[in-house]
């Protein structure tokens, strides 16, 4: 590779600090607004989900980037990226209220038999999805359950009842 194609590969067309202050914006933008969709797994994606994150990747590109195509440009906003997360996952895990403003708290969705269908809506939770997870725990329906909740990884634990 010659050293004009090397040098066109790194060369900027803005300062360093604006990729990774492009970077932080979106970041804490994604952050906030997947955090208010509600919480599920990877797994538990469904394809509307997928899509969504899909498009939204796509989406915010241009704002990360500005314009600007080059290597060093890219491999910028990715450092600043992994960094971030890394620096929020350290955060979370010694700043407990930090952990549930990101992550979330738990949430009841059965007790003792009752299901909880206002907490279901509000964390987008079908009845399917809450059947599913009950048969995976090997229960029949609500009755079998003395409790069910939404933990803050998207998964649905579930006690039986004695």
């Amino acid at each position: 590779m010659s050293a004009d194609r090397l040098s066109s590969l790194l060369a900027i067309s803005l300062p360093w600090w604006e990729f990774v202050i492009r970077a932080l914006v979106v970041y804490a933008f994604l952050l906030i607004a997947l955090r208010l969709t509600g919480k599920r797994q990877v797994g538990q994606l469904t394809p509307f989900d997928l899509v969504l994150l899909l498009i939204l990747s796509n989406a915010v590109q241009n704002s990360m980037n500005g314009g600007d195509n080059s290597l060093l440009g890219g491999l910028i906003s990715a450092l600043t990226l992994v960094g971030l997360n890394s620096l929020v996952g350290r955060l979370t895990s010694s700043h407990p209220k930090l952990e549930r403003l990101i992550d979330g708290q738990p949430r009841v969705l059965i007790s003792n038999g009752h299901v909880y269908h206002a907490v279901m809506v509000q964390e987008g939770i079908t009845r399917d999805e809450l059947m599913a997870a009950l048969r995976r725990n090997g229960c029949e329906g609500a009755e079998d359950v003395r409790l069910a909740v939404l933990e803050t990884n998207g998964g649905i634990s579930v006690i039986k009842r004695a």
